[in-house]
């Protein structure tokens, strides 16, 4: 069994980023980390991939001999996959024995509530090379300045999770960068547990374009609220995965839970200390 993360979210909210520096923090706690770049407009990478998409099929080439834009260009890329997932199957198949894997996804996330491809291609590896994963969705925190933002936001992550069908975790990232968009309408901690979205009704009615859209703002916010929401650190992030993913639990002859525990041992390091993980807090919406 071989555990890994699916990292999903919207273009700019910092998947890259977060695939580089989990591949810093992995081996700090025990673990053998490989990254499958599977973006194929990423390309200017900071971190070394085990396995890249470019080697099958490239944006550009696409665009070119199709003449697609970027976003048709990488529902193609997709679809392409889909077709060749062999292919994927074949150089993921060396990286099980030891591996934790990391999968850095395109931003477009048409990919990831409508489109059938990018799910297709996961629930076949899920099948036959007997992945457990988790799907790590980034929502960039500035989207918290702004309620509509906030809620469509919300309601993103709420499609994806209910369209992959995979264990999901939902991260603030770029929270540090947060003040720079103004304060907040209200503490850091309402926008992580949204247990109460009628809070934001106040500054919704301020906007005359979205105060006639009242009723369906109020009834979108009750859907959000059935689900309860948390906040974590980063070493704590890994540990919530883990649970999700069922890391914790596998592993008879107790390899899994070894590394396991060396991870819950690591994870009072305090985060700050650590310049190679990129972004100085994570705050986690668990679903």
């Amino acid at each position: 069994m071989v555990f890994g993360q699916l990292v999903i979210g919207p273009p700019g909210s910092g998947k890259t980023t977060y695939c580089n520096g989990m591949s810093q923090f992995f081996p700090q706690i025990g673990r053998k980390v490989a990254i499958i770049n599977l973006d194929p407009a990423n390309d200017a990478l900071p971190y070394d991939c085990a396995v890249n998409i470019e080697e099958l099929v490239k944006l550009s080439d696409v665009m070119n001999e199709h003449s697609l834009g970027p976003n048709g260009g990488l529902v193609y890329c997709m679809d392409y996959l889909e077709k060749n997932v062999d292919w994927l199957e074949s150089k993921l198949k060396p990286l099980l024995k030891d591996h934790y894997l990391l999968f850095d996804f395109p931003g477009q996330v048409e990919l990831f509530f409508l489109h059938s491809s990018a799910k297709s291609v996961i629930l076949k590896l899920v099948k036959k090379l007997n992945l457990r994963l988790t799907a790590v969705h980034l929502v960039d925190a500035h989207l918290c300045s702004d309620a509509g933002k906030y809620i469509s936001a919300l309601l993103l992550s709420l499609s994806t999770m209910l369209h992959m069908e995979l264990p999901h975790v939902n991260v603030f990232s770029k929270i540090d960068l947060i003040e720079s968009y103004g304060k907040l309408a209200f503490n850091l901690d309402f926008y992580t547990d949204a247990q109460d979205l009628s809070y934001l009704q106040y500054c919704l009615d301020q906007d005359p374009r979205a105060a006639k859209y009242r009723k369906l703002t109020k009834e979108l916010c009750e859907v959000v609220e059935e689900f309860s929401l948390d906040k974590e650190s980063v070493g704590n992030l890994v540990k919530l995965i883990d649970k999700t993913n069922g890391y914790i639990f596998a592993g008879i002859d107790g390899s899994a839970v070894e590394f396991s525990k060396l991870a819950v041992r690591q994870v009072d390091w305090d985060y700050y200390r650590y310049p190679f993980l990129p972004l100085p807090g994570i705050f986690v919406i668990n679903y």
